[in-house]
């Protein structure tokens, strides 16, 4: 079922972006005079199409990995012998040109606005950015944070919930530089420190930023109430119940939930006697703990026993924070968040060419296909999310001056802008196939990155 939801998610997140994109060029070009012949999202062979009377085609085909726009264009050889060539794109002027490639990125980053207008409209819930403990002898430590401390800036971006502040973090650990951090503690004091993370690049793989850094993010202590029940599962076959709450394991008491699910996972294959209490009555059951492949890197086999975790209605009450404005207010706020968005991603590519920054951050169709199902089964907000920084990514991607892409072309009708004719197209054959050799060597890593983080 996880694998549907992502793979729908996934489709239909490409499809609105394609169609985002490809629209964008379509719109302009129509404005400019050049005749379009297909829209068409999607590639290979078309599941549905309807030709309006205008001669353009609309077509949807059958694989979703992206979409493009055909031009009347006098270089095609399969060009409709009654084609008003006066509005060929060849013929149409180079600053047209130029008009009609930026469109489309353009299109990306307009709908990542109207993506954080809508989330902002809508309310962004999080949680607010309190640290639970820090490291000793780590940077956190040297710069003076403390459990308790809660971020209200970091490197001066307001920092309301821990998604913010992990953005700040992030974009502070690539300059290489010590940055400025402010933090009100325990006691309502406004404290600042600047911190010096070091090295960019450890910090930058993926799931290092905090520890790296030597913050642990405050967490609530969960009670070991026991929630769903696996059914034939292990606690289910011993006589465990939704509702019990676990007092004890092997005669151990048992604080919270984390230490129940840690005193488990240790114990793979062995048989442990639960205390609980249930309805007021104190009952002592063994358990045949189950044993399973962790599924993680070095992880090795886990003790399992099928049994939920009963989460508290307020367990998160008073670190909530939520970001909401009117739809007029919103504007602003969703524009200057596209803004910053687009620029720490260029940030991000930067670094990667030179090496500060791990190009393990770099995901392919699968880690996005996961995401988006992810983002999609939590709520409407994450999935806009998820829809915005994937169009700016898109939006800067297609900018890139690689051949083939969107920049590429806009190099040649730059060049032509200068010199007064196009490049020839013998060199365009060959900047295409360079532009296909990167895109396919920016894949394969892409592809290696999606598979290491599935197979360690």
């Amino acid at each position: 079922m996880s694998f549907l939801i992502a793979l729908a998610s996934f489709i239909v997140a490409l499809g609105i972006l394609v169609t985002v994109h490809e629209y964008g060029h379509f719109w302009v070009a129509r404005r400019a005079g050049v005749q379009v012949l297909r829209f068409s999202v999607g590639f290979g062979r078309p599941i549905w199409s309807r030709t309006a009377s205008d001669g353009t085609e609309y077509v949807i085909a059958a694989i979703p990995l992206g979409g493009y726009v055909k031009m009347l264009d006098e270089r095609d050889p399969d060009m409709p012998a009654s084609a008003d060539v006066e509005r060929s794109f060849n013929r149409t002027t180079p600053l047209r040109k130029v008009a009609i490639t930026l469109a489309g990125p353009a299109a990306n980053f307009l709908f990542a606005i109207f993506a954080y207008w809508m989330m902002f409209v809508i309310g962004i819930p999080g949680l607010q950015p309190v640290v639970g403990a820090v490291t000793p002898d780590s940077p956190a430590a040297h710069a003076g944070l403390e459990a308790g401390d809660r971020f209200v800036r970091i490197d001066g971006s307001d920092t309301p919930t821990w998604e913010a502040a992990l953005l700040a973090l992030l974009e502070g650990v690539i300059t290489n530089e010590p940055f400025e951090v402010e933090v009100v503690d325990t006691d309502g004091y406004a404290r600042q420190h600047m911190l010096a993370a070091g090295a960019a690049r450890p910090l930058t793989e993926p799931g290092s930023l905090l520890p790296g850094i030597g913050i642990a993010p405050w967490r609530p202590r969960v009670p070991a109430f026991l929630g769903d029940i696996e059914a034939g599962g292990a606690a289910d076959a011993a006589g465990l119940r939704s509702g019990d709450h676990v007092l004890a394991l092997d005669g151990e008491p048992v604080a919270d939930w984390e230490a129940l699910v840690g005193h488990i996972r240790a114990r793979p294959g062995e048989r442990v006697l639960f205390q609980v209490e249930r309805a007021g009555a104190l009952l002592e059951l063994p358990v045949q703990v189950g044993a399973i492949d962790s599924g993680e890197a070095g992880g090795g086999v886990i003790g399992r026993v099928g049994a939920g975790v009963s989460v508290p209605a307020d367990l998160f009450a008073g670190m909530e924070s939520e970001l909401r404005y009117g739809p007029v207010a919103a504007l602003p706020r969703a524009a200057r968040r596209m803004v910053e968005m687009s620029v720490l991603t260029v940030k991000m590519l930067g670094s990667m060419v030179v090496g500060d920054v791990s190009v393990k951050n770099i995901s392919g169709p699968i880690n996005i296909a996961q995401y988006a199902g992810y983002s999609a089964s939590v709520g409407l907000v994450p999935f806009l999310a998820f829809l915005a920084i994937v169009s700016i990514s898109l939006g800067i991607i297609n900018l890139l001056p690689i051949p083939i892409l969107d920049g590429g072309h806009l190099v040649y009708h730059l060049v032509e802008l200068v010199k007064g004719r196009p490049v020839s197209e013998q060199t365009e054959i060959v900047g295409q196939r360079i532009g296909l050799g990167m895109l396919a060597m920016l894949m394969g890593l892409a592809f290696y990155n999606d598979l290491a983080r599935i197979f360690g």
